[in-house]
This record gives structure tokens, sequence and C-alpha cells, in this order.
């Protein structure tokens, strides 16, 4: 379920808190093979389906760099400030990827807002621990500090 907030200050308020939980994604074969073309990463473990079953994963597996990339549609699920006119990603502090990611399986988001420190244009810079979690799995397939600045 969505959280909104009305303006950043009532999100940076959230800091050291869990702020929300994405919407489940399922990957799919064609957005891997689309990934792959996007960045010339065709590593068979991605785009040979039939070898992948019989590789060490059972299966396909979504790229890491394609799971990380996935933070931004995770956040527009999950948060909206009613007074932000714009976001940007403004980089990554740490990132592992812990587990594979299996075509067909559903990922969703855990944020955790790290830091929020205001910055020039009435903006804010939030550091985010983002957890992105695999249905069933005992691990994430990613945990990924991310920072990213706001304006109202």
């Amino acid at each position: 379920m969505k959280k909104t907030f009305q303006t950043l200050q009532d999100l940076a308020a959230c800091v050291g808190q869990e702020v929300a939980v994405s919407d489940w994604l399922t990957v799919t074969q064609q957005q891997v093979n689309q990934f792959a073309e996007a960045t010339g990463d065709h590593q068979w473990i991605h785009v040979d389906v039939e070898r992948a079953k019989a590789g060490p994963f059972g299966a396909s597996i979504a790229h890491g760099f394609l799971t990380l990339s996935l933070l931004p549609k995770f956040f527009e699920s999950a948060i909206e400030v009613v007074e932000s006119r714009m976001g940007v990603n403004y980089g990554l502090n740490r990132v592992r990827f812990m587990s594979p990611v299996r075509v067909g399986s559903r990922l969703r988001a855990r944020m955790k807002l790290l830091g929020a420190e205001p910055i020039a244009d009435q903006g804010v810079q939030m550091t985010w621990e983002t957890s992105i979690e695999i249905e069933g799995a005992p691990k994430p397939a990613c945990v990924a500090e991310s920072v990213v600045r706001r304006y109202p």
C-alpha cells in the first residue's frame, strides 16, 4: 500500500524507520532479454533459457544490475510526496547482491530511511536502505544504500 506524505519534511521526520514496502513485481524473461540488449550483457545464465536450466541456478536469472535498476519502480509504487515536483538519483553508497533472482520470481522492496539532510533549492537529500526481497526466499536478492535528492 502506497504511503503518502504531504511534504518532504513529513517524510524526513521518519529517519530511522522502515517507511514503506513496495508492491510485488514479477521478473520476466522479456525484461531480462531487454536488459541484455540495452547493456550488451548477453551471458548465457541470463538469456539462454535451456542452457540456464542445466546451470548452477536451475533457471535463467536476472542481471544483478537489472534488479538494482528496479529501485525507482519500487519507490514509485510505495511512496508519494504530494508537495514534491521531482526526485533524482544521486548515487549509491553500498550495494550487495545476496541471492540470484530466477526468472518468474516476485520481488518487492523494504525501504528504511537512514538520513535526511537539507540541500539547496529547499530540497532534501535522503539516504535509504533498500532490501529487495524474493518471495519465499530466506535472503534478499539485493541490499542497497541509495541516495536520492527530492525537491518541492
